[in-house]
C-alpha cells in the first residue's frame, strides 16, 4: 500500500508505484518514476524527468534534477539479481544525469550516501559504494565500485576512481586524474596516473585548522613520504610524536588501516 502524506505534492503525469513511501511536503513532478520501493522522506523534491527506484530510501530535504536515476540495479556482471539497497542522507543534491546504483550481494547489499553532498551533472557512484558528508563530486566524476570517500572529500571534474579504492577525508582530487590507489585525509591528487601533490592546506585553512597544526601535518607528511623506510614503517615509527595532533593520526592511522589498493604517493604510481 502506498503511503502519501497529506501535504505531498505529486503531479498527474508523475508515476509513483504502489507500495512507496511519500514523507510530508515531498515534491514529484511531471513525468518522474517513484518506485514501489522506494521511501522518500519529509521535503525530498524530484524535478521533471527524475527516477528514485529500487530498494531506495533518500533522506530529508534532498533533491533529484532531471534524467537522474537513483537506486537503479548494479551495473556489475556478478550481480546475482538479489534485491540490495541505496541509502541517502539528508540535503543530497543530485543534479542532471547522476546515477547511483544499490550494493551487490558479494560487496555487503548496500551502498550508503552520507549526508550534505552535492553530485553534480553526470557523476557516478557505483554499487557499494560508502561515502560521507559533505562531499562535491564535480561533473562527469566515476567512483567504480566498493570505493570510500570520508567526509569533505571534493573530487574534480571528469575525474575516475578504482574499485576498492579509499579516498581521505578532506582530500582533493585534481580535474582528469586517474585515482588508482588510496588517497590520504587532507591529500591532494592531480594527474593520469594520480600523483600526491602534497597535502590540500587550503581546505584545511578554510576548515578552520590553525596554522600550527598544519606545519606539524606537513612536517608528518614529510616524515612520511620522504623517510628512508617504507610508508607504512615510516608512519609506525612517528606515532607517539604526533599522538596529541588529530589530523596527523588520521593519516597515520589511514596509512595504517587494511586495503584492498596501494597508497597514492608522490611518486608515479604507489608507494608502500
Amino acid at each position: 500500500m502506498t503511503m502519501i502524506a497529506a501535504s505531498a505534492k505529486i503531479h498527474p503525469l508523475a508515476v509513483v508505484e504502489d507500495g512507496a513511501v511519500i514523507g510530508e511536503n515531498v515534491v514529484v513532478g511531471p513525468f518522474c518514476y517513484v518506485g514501489p520501493k522506494v521511501v522518500l522522506h519529509d521535503e525530498v523534491e524530484l524535478l521533471p524527468h527524475a527516477i528514485a527506484t529500487g530498494r531506495t530510501v533518500i533522506g530529508r530535504g534532498s533533491r533529484i534534477f532531471p534524467n537522474a536515476v537513483i537506486g537503479g540495479d548494479p551495473q556489475s556482471l556478478h550481480h546475482d539479481g538479489v534485491e540490495t539497497t541505496l541509502t541517502v542522507g539528508e540535503k543530497c543534491t543530485f543534479r542532471e544525469g547522476v546515477t547511483a546504483n544499490t550494493g551487490t550481494t558479494g560487496g555487503g547489499g548496500k551502498t550508503v550516501i552520507g549526508n550534505n553532498n552535492l553530485f553534480l551533472a553526470n557523476s557516478h557512484i557505483a554499487h557499494d559504494c560508502i561515502l560521507g558528508n559533505d562531499i562535491v563530486m564535480s561533473n562527469n566524476v566515476m567512483l567504480a565500485g566498493h570505493v570510500i570517500v570520508e567526509d569533505r572529500v571534493i573530487l574534480g571534474g571528469g575525474s575516475a576512481v578504482h574499485q576498492f579504492t579509499r579516498i581521505g577525508r578532506q582530500a582533493f582530487i585534481g580535474g582528469l586524474s586517474a585515482v588508482s590507489y588510496d588517497v590520504i585525509p587532507y591529500g591532494m591528487l592531480n594527474g593520469n596516473p594520480g600523483v600526491l601533490g602534497g597535502l590540500n592546506v587550503v581546505g584545511m585553512s578554510r576548515a578552520g585548522m590553525d596554522k600550527a597544526t598544519i606545519h606539524r601535518v606537513r612536517r608528518a607528511y614529510k616524515q612520511v613520504f620522504e623517510g628512508e623506510g617504507s610508508v607504512r614503517a615510516n608512519a609506525a615509527a612517528i606515532r607517539e610524536d604526533y599522538a596529541d595532533c588529530v589530523p596527523a593520526m588520521q593519516i597515520l592511522d589511514f596509512i595504517g588501516a587494511e586495503s584492498d589498493r596501494a597508497l597514492s604517493s608522490p611518486h608515479r604510481g604507489s608507494k608502500g
